[in-house]
């Protein structure tokens, strides 16, 4: 495994992406504490992302609204602008690459690059100049933090401790140096349970984990990852294989006037359609169907069903109704429904079907697969939902499968 002696990637890691680029789009906004909420007029849920100004006033991501109130009493709160962000991101993507390619894209705020030669030598420039270009073709209040290191593990690293708006270098020279002043929370992939378990194994400092040696280290992470990251930590060039597809699925917070089953129920069938659509796009079949409630009281109810490797919406539809007819048994009278999900899981390629002698469905499947497809064309002919297996009536706040999502990119279909 190779070991950099220069600069060789760059991490970058917008500020408050969400809240800065409703900032930049809408000027009443600007220089003012924001927070981003599910949807308009929202009370009980959470602030999903909050602007500068509200984190200097002690709001994070991720807070109850009624204590982001508290912090901030002045905070204002503005409703989730999915496909703005979406064409944010689509736009920050095509102002980077004509400063430098970009490697991969890890989230809709977070891309990394390799850092070419000619740019080794003075990398803090390189990150102006993409600071530049974002501010001159974008617009100032969309800002980044940029971090330089021999790999993306630790550019990564020095992109986060340099928020907002920083451009940090971390030579290989200086290593460890800049490590050893930071806590074990503060390297990706130590949460609170594997911090605990560090602490437990006498491992309480950066120091000490570097110390580590790198079999125990996958010991302790129980696989590779802990191998990966001592690597990673010691300046390595550590590629992690790509990660496989595993599952398709949305999730909804229901407005308070819209979470009686019946509401909850015509949601479900929306957010199912949407993630089906999105795997036939890529080229699955899902052999399972989840779903998932969360009643007011944090009560919670789940169901799942098998499916025959199948993709279309009259297969995935039925299974639904299957499961809603099962958990209507256990919901309690009058149950209010916060939120709910859809998954599709054990996913196989669509081509690599295996058919079930027993069901001998293959005619059928075959019938509602061709009908699913027509449906499929109409819509992306016309650029919206023209033709639907079965009602089709989106939630208040609109969005529903295209929401804003820190680990997926929604595309333009996503909103129809």
């Amino acid at each position: 495994m190779r070991q950099p002696i220069e600069i060789e990637r760059l991490y970058i890691d917008c500020d408050g992406f969400f809240a800065s680029v409703e900032q930049q789009a809408h000027p009443h906004l600007r220089d003012k504490p924001v927070g981003v909420v599910p949807f308009a007029e929202a009370q009980h849920t959470c602030v999903i992302a909050c602007s500068r100004e509200a984190k200097l006033r002690g709001v994070k991501n991720v807070m109850d609204i009624k204590e982001a109130r508290e912090r901030c009493p002045d905070i204002i709160l503005v409703p989730q602008s999915p496909d703005l962000y979406r064409r944010a991101h689509n736009a920050l993507l095509s102002e980077i690459s004509t400063v430098i390619p970009i490697d991969a894209v890890k989230s809709i705020d977070e891309l990394t690059c390799r850092v070419m030669p000619p740019d080794r030598d003075d990398p803090r420039a390189l990150g102006l100049r993409i600071k530049k270009r974002i501010a001159d073709n974008i617009g100032p209040f969309i800002t980044c933090s940029i971090g330089f290191a021999a790999n993306r593990q630790l550019a990564k690293m020095a992109s986060k401790i340099s928020k907002p708006n920083g451009n940090t270098v971390w030579h290989p020279n200086d290593m460890p140096g800049p490590l050893l002043r930071l806590s074990l929370r503060d390297v990706p992939g130590i949460g609170a349970r594997m911090e605990k378990n560090l602490i437990g194994a006498g491992i309480e400092t950066i120091e000490k984990l570097l110390a580590t040696q790198p079999k125990h280290m996958r010991k302790l992470w129980g696989n590779v990852t802990g191998e990966r990251l001592w690597y990673a930590l010691h300046g390595y060039d550590v590629q992690t294989p790509p990660a496989g597809r595993g599952m398709y699925g949305h999730g909804r917070v229901l407005p308070p006037d819209h979470r009686a089953p019946e509401h909850a129920k015509s949601a479900s069938r929306l957010l199912l359609v949407k993630a089906a659509r999105r795997m036939r796009r890529d080229g699955w079949n899902a052999g399972r169907l989840w779903l998932w409630l969360e009643l007011i009281g944090d009560e919670s109810l789940h169901r799942d069903a098998w499916l025959p490797a199948v993709h279309d919406d009259q297969a995935v539809l039925s299974a639904l109704e299957k499961l809603w007819s099962d958990v209507s048994v256990d919901l309690p009278r009058r149950s209010r429904i916060v939120r709910l999900g859809v998954t599709l899981l054990d996913l196989t390629h669509a081509g690599e079907r295996q058919l079930d002698i027993l069901l001998d469905d293959d005619k059928t499947r075959r019938k509602w697969e061709s009908t699913t497809e027509t449906i499929d064309k109409l819509n992306r002919k016309h650029g919206r939902t023209l033709v639907s297996m079965g009602p089709w009536t989106p939630p208040p706040g609109g969005y529903a499968g295209g929401k804003i999502s820190y680990t997926r990119i929604p595309r333009a279909e996503d909103f129809w």
